[in-house]
């Protein structure tokens, strides 16, 4: 298979630039061989084109894709981490955040919007743990976050 980085070229991904953090915090922590990605937004160039809650405001479908664009950003922060996403073992965790509407319960099949793109790019090694849950609100309105926990390679 081949590695991460030339996953992406092959797909046709090319990856933002790093978001800055918004608050009081790091975009990522290095410990002890693991990279924790700080929740990542949908931004695309600094805007979320989309804001409000799943289920009333956005559809499953976009919601989905916004997920995507989470990884992306979670993917730009991991490169800037690692140095190169082909110094990534695996994948281990995300945590995935769905501003819901009331009754909105498809919370995983948003989330498959992050954890697919993962497994396109990492193949096997994508295939991760996860958590999938609704919310009331996320900041600057966003629709999704995304926070990552990957392992590096040793």
């Amino acid at each position: 298979m081949a590695s991460p980085e030339e996953r992406l070229s092959e797909l046709g991904i090319t990856l933002p630039e790093p978001p800055a953090a918004v608050a009081a915090y790091v975009p990522y922590v290095v410990n002890d061989g693991l990279v924790w990605i700080s929740g990542q937004v949908p931004f695309r160039g600094g805007e979320l084109p989309r804001r409000g809650q799943v289920g009333r405001d956005i559809s499953l479908e976009d919601a989905a894709e916004e997920a995507r664009w989470c990884a992306l950003n979670a993917l730009a922060q991991l490169r800037a981490a690692a140095g190169s996403l082909d110094n990534v073992e695996r994948i281990v965790k995300l945590t995935v955040f769905v501003a819901s509407s009331e009754g909105f319960h498809a919370q995983p099949l948003v989330g498959n919007g992050a954890s697919e793109l993962l497994q396109e790019i990492f193949g096997e090694n994508g295939r991760h743990a996860r958590s999938a849950v609704g919310v009331a609100e996320l900041p600057l309105g966003a629709p999704v976050e995304v926070e990552v926990l990957a392992a590096l390679k040793r």
